[in-house]
């Protein structure tokens, strides 16, 4: 690449001006620009911003599979990085990008780190982040498991069913909320009991704009229809906030049909033995009704 062999040319003069600089992009498109130069640099179509404090330990490359990975530490600050966003998870998986640039001439640059942020912690006015290289994905298993229960998730490419067909979500405002856990939505009748059980809710407006969770329950109590979701958000919504919930799937064959009419697209086995039929021995006796042998 011509950045990458004139930073190589500039290096090699002897006397080098250069910096680190850091490209953070979160799941929402939201993007910031840290370096370790005393003053601002833009490439990229981005302002990497010299005040943020934002430091890197050394780079730990090897061939391979091995997974590359680092660490990137900075202070907390409400222009930058600010502690309720990472309390959110906003930057949980976020893609970074570090560059080795010639800061008089930010066309001489190369990438010398791709990945995303892991584990992030946080505390006395600073955070830690965890960099994780490309490699890392390697370390997932893949293929299919042969079971019973569909092993898609709904609505993705497998499972392949519309989930913004008509009777399968509700977009309103939260009504009342209790303990940043259990959402009140208002009149739900047009929805049987339970349909949004198993189903997903995600936040559309205010401080937990973005954010989703698993919904454990959908149940009546007290008169009230609650959506209750297994953790509590990690940011706090606030009553009038615009908020969707999704129908919910217990992956079994029979619903896939009856609720979804989907069965074409079931990826599980529902005609799988259980493990109790590999125990099952030879017997003399002809009745197969399952009554005593005589």
């Amino acid at each position: 690449m011509p950045g990458a062999k004139a930073l190589h040319a500039h290096l090699a003069a002897g006397l080098a001006t250069v910096a680190r600089a850091w490209a953070v992009t979160r799941r929402d498109g939201v993007r910031f620009g840290f370096t370790d130069h005393d003053c601002p640099l833009n490439f990229d179509g981005l302002v990497f911003r010299a005040d943020s404090g934002l430091t890197a330990r050394a780079l730990q490359q090897a061939t391979g599979l091995a997974v590359d990975n680092t660490e990137a530490m900075g202070a907390l600050s409400d222009s930058a990085i600010r502690e309720e966003d990472i309390a959110a998870g906003r930057f949980d998986g976020a893609e970074v990008v570090a560059w080795l640039v010639n800061w008089a001439d930010v066309s001489a640059r190369r990438v010398v780190f791709r990945g995303h942020i892991g584990e992030v912690r946080r505390g006395a006015g600073a955070f830690h982040a965890e960099l994780r290289g490309l490699t890392d994905a390697l370390n997932r298993p893949v293929g299919r498991v042969f079971q019973k229960p569909c092993s898609a998730v709904l609505g993705d490419r497998s499972c392949r069913f519309d989930l913004d067909t008509s009777g399968f979500i509700h977009e309103g405002p939260l009504v009342t909320i209790e303990g940043n856990r259990a959402f009140d939505f208002g009149d739900l009748s047009a929805f049987a009991g339970g349909w949004f059980q198993r189903g997903r809710l995600i936040v559309q407006s205010g401080a937990a704009m973005g954010l989703s969770a698993a919904i454990k329950r959908d149940r009546i109590l007290d008169g009230q229809r609650l959506i209750e979701l297994w953790e509590p958000l990690r940011a706090t919504p606030q009553p009038g906030d615009l908020a969707r919930i999704e129908a919910g799937c217990d992956k079994r064959f029979e619903t896939c049909g009856a609720k979804f009419g989907n069965t074409l697209n079931f990826r599980g086995f529902p005609d799988l033995p259980e493990e109790d039929w590999i125990l099952v021995t030879p017997g003399q006796s002809r009745a197969l009704g399952g009554g005593s042998r005589r």
